[in-house]
């Protein structure tokens, strides 16, 4: 059945009221499928291309189950929950819930991180019918006791695949083992790899699945490209392309935060006003520079992988890619940043040689060659440097056939041939080469074994005898009366102070 408008959906009046208020008519594809098996009450797996209109296929459904039962939340607790990995993209979701519920009496909140956590438990202790929230923050306040998930009834994971991904899964886990049982569950991205598809299945119960567009393809009204560049000349180039593409707001990708900060402070040197964005920015500068981007101040808005996820400012014409990401998916919600709502735009990427790894698996994941070209044939290899090596002569031998030369002449002075085989050694013989010299005078020759001694006799030498009362050969030793010892005798007194001293000296050293 083709949907031709939002009023054949069978959602509430005051939603189409708030719908037509918007200045939409005609829901878009992943829209038209969604919103009928959300009604239903059914878990949903859709995936979607970015910019198709993804946040109103699940708010729009909610925001008609909330009405259907008007009873209020409890203090502490939240009837649908909405996660989002970044605070930009929650307090986005925020906006659209407060646009397309301004008829109907439903309250919302937004609990994210960076900001004060006053104003947010204020809010969750009267309870709220729908809750924005952040993985991080929202486990804070379970944590702390302030809000409870046992009442809520629907919970959707925006940018499922960015959710589930390495970091938020354990957060994830605890957030739905906190759940309901009888819930519904949303989760909708724009990509969904098949390792991320497995875990979504953990959450969900018989989904219905809607897949509107070949998965990981960008849309086709954004004009796409590549341009080759050294990694030191990105900066005058892209501050080129910016003056010649003068017109609608950019948005400038970089892998870092400190490259955001070192390209704005370049392009603000280069005389064109920045603004940028990254995850060491607090909450109120990101606001404050948002708030630039979307008015009239500020047309360029540097950001990190941050901002690729959720941002909807209107007007968006150019997005550059200033350096490849590192994930091939994180290029389609890049370049989803324009050509939103039905309008086109121009993604351009500045690739430098290292970079053209990242660029083939862009290539793979799109299905779309952006550089136009193969790659470039691996460099000649360079003959070492010096004097060309001379070319041996050819020959015609006697039988007609061409080679070299016999063989070389003598080698040059100073060349050393190789040593011939010696001769094989004689038996018992060591080595066939002379024996050595005596050695000179007052070399020690190795003592010859000595006989073996009598029976009873110590050394072949014979006992040794000394005269009686002498203790060797050098005589008894012998001092005169009252001599200690060779330095003479001491008094008294010196005996006793040297004898202090000296202990005094061997307990100090102790």
């Amino acid at each position: 059945m083709t949907l031709t408008d939002f009023a054949t959906l069978g959602l509430a009046e005051p939603l189409l009221r708030a719908v037509a208020a918007e200045g939409y008519t005609t829901p878009t594809p992943i829209q038209a499928q969604a919103i009928p098996a959300l009604l239903q009450g059914r878990d949903l797996l859709g995936i979607a291309q970015t910019g198709t209109g993804k946040t109103a296929a699940f708010v729009l459904p909610t925001l008609h189950r909330l009405m259907g039962r008007p009873e209020r939340a409890p203090r502490g607790t939240c009837r649908a929950l909405f996660l989002a990995p970044t605070r930009e993209l929650a307090y986005q979701i925020n906006e659209c819930v407060r646009a397309y519920g301004r008829f109907a009496r439903l309250s919302s909140a937004v609990v994210v991180g960076g900001v004060r956590p006053g104003p947010q438990v204020k809010a969750l202790s009267t309870g709220v019918d729908i809750l924005v929230a952040t993985p991080g923050r929202l486990l804070d306040h379970v944590g702390t006791g302030i809000l409870r998930l046992d009442f809520t009834e629907v919970v959707v994971l925006d940018e499922a695949d960015h959710m589930l991904d390495l970091g938020f899964l354990p957060a994830i886990r605890r957030i739905m083992a906190r759940l309901h049982g009888e819930r519904q569950t949303v989760l909708l991205s724009a990509t969904m790899p098949a390792p991320i598809r497995a875990l979504a299945n953990d959450f969900l119960r018989d989904p219905c699945e809607v897949q509107i567009a070949p998965q990981s393809r960008p849309i086709e009204r954004i004009e796409q490209s590549v341009m080759m560049v050294e990694g030191h000349a990105k900066r005058d180039v892209l501050v080129d392309l910016l003056r010649q593409n003068a017109e609608g707001r950019s948005i400038i990708f970089t892998r870092t935060k400190r490259g955001a900060d070192r390209v704005t402070d370049h392009l603000r040197a280069s005389g064109l006003p920045a603004e940028s964005i990254h995850g060491n920015k607090s909450q109120v500068q990101r606001d404050r520079a948002l708030a630039a981007f979307k008015g009239t101040m500020v047309r360029i808005l540097v950001a990190t992988d941050i901002a690729a996820r959720g941002i909807d400012v209107d007007g968006i014409s150019f997005v550059y890619n200033y350096e490849l990401p590192n994930v091939p998916e994180a290029y389609v919600h890049r370049i989803g940043r324009t050509a939103r709502a039905g309008a086109s735009g121009v993604a351009i990427s500045l690739c430098d040689p290292s970079e053209r790894p990242l660029l083939r698996d862009i290539e793979r994941l799109i299905g779309k060659s952006l550089s136009g070209e193969a790659d470039p044939p691996p460099p000649a290899r360079q003959r070492r440097s010096g004097p060309a090596r001379p070319q041996r002569p050819r020959v015609v031998t006697d039988d007609g056939t061409e080679g070299h030369r016999g063989p070389r002449d003598a080698r040059t002075e100073g060349h050393r041939e190789p040593r011939m085989p010696r001769e094989p050694r004689a038996e018992g013989n060591r080595d066939p080469r002379m024996p050595r010299e005596p050695h000179a005078e007052g070399h020690r020759e190795p003592r010859m074994p000595r006989e073996p001694r009598a029976e009873g006799q110590r050394d072949a030498r014979g006992p040794r005898t000394r005269p009686e009362g002498q203790r060797d050969a050098r005589g008894p030793r012998t001092r005169p009366e009252g001599q200690r010892d060779a330095r003479g005798p001491r008094s008294a007194g010196e005996s006793r102070e040297g004898s202090q001293g000296r202990k005094r000296r061997s307990f100090s050293a102790a």
